[in-house]
């Protein structure tokens, strides 16, 4: 369960999403793969509920234990709605889907998972390239006025193609002294004290809680554009949901 989703649940009540009907009728019936998941967002009677309408879906986490799910094994092991045959579970990195042919899923889906990618470009290139042409990416990410991101400023376009071009990995720590700087603790009550929060923030390789990046829409908007990938919809929930669908465009 993505720490966001521990925070909505504790604190405040659940938004649908407006245009949920949109983004059900395009997904309906497909086969899908998530990127960090899986996300009671995405649950039935929730934010944005897709899973029940899915044909199926499979997943991908970076490690085989994490912060969120705990511990993973690989294969027909990804449960995502009660109604639905297990998915494949892989244990891949984000950035890196070298096992997974091109072209291979109708979506790709990430929810607030993007923002703890320390190259992003990287990691959204890998998701277009085992979609298939016509395709659909569908990725919520938090907003930044409120979340314990609020005192950072948002990352630039300019800013992910230079990490891009530079290649810059997950073993990337450029922006650890701003966050532990602006990082708000009293808005984060999981990640302790702050000496707690440091040795954790510090050793992000292997728990990748570090948000290394602060999105809004028009970010998105940029980078989808930069991407080639026709935007279809576009929403924010409260408290802090953005979420953006589009569809990539044949190569």
């Amino acid at each position: 369960m993505n720490i966001f989703t521990k925070i909505i649940k504790r604190f405040t009540p659940m938004e649908k999403c407006k245009n949920a009907d949109i983004y059900v009728k395009v997904l309906s019936n497909k086969y899908g793969l998530e990127i960090g998941g899986p996300s009671s967002l995405l649950q039935r009677n929730n934010v944005l509920p897709i899973y029940p309408h899915i044909k199926a879906l499979d997943g991908c986490n970076f490690s085989n234990e994490t912060i969120w799910e705990g511990k993973l094994i690989e294969g027909y092991n990804y449960s995502y709605d009660s109604s639905k045959p297990k998915g494949f579970q892989c244990v891949l990195d984000a950035v890196n889907l070298a096992s997974i042919e091109n072209n291979k899923y109708d979506f790709v889906i990430s929810c607030h998972n993007l923002e703890h990618i320390a190259n992003p470009i990287k990691a959204l290139k890998e998701w277009l390239r085992v979609l298939k042409n016509d395709g659909y990416l569908l990725l919520v990410v938090p907003s930044r006025d409120k979340t314990f991101d609020h005192r950072r400023n948002i990352t630039s376009l300019d800013h992910l193609i230079d990490d891009y071009n530079k290649s810059i990995d997950e073993s990337d720590l450029s922006h650890l002294n701003e966050i532990l700087t602006l990082h708000d603790l009293s808005m984060d009550k999981a990640a302790g004290d702050f000496e707690s929060f440091k040795r954790r923030s510090k050793d992000n390789f292997n728990n990748r809680t570090l948000h290394h990046h602060v999105f809004d829409t028009n970010l998105l908007i940029q980078l989808f554009n930069y991407l080639n990938v026709k935007i279809i919809t576009l929403d924010f929930v409260k408290p802090f949901h953005i979420i953006i669908m589009g569809q990539k465009l044949s190569d």
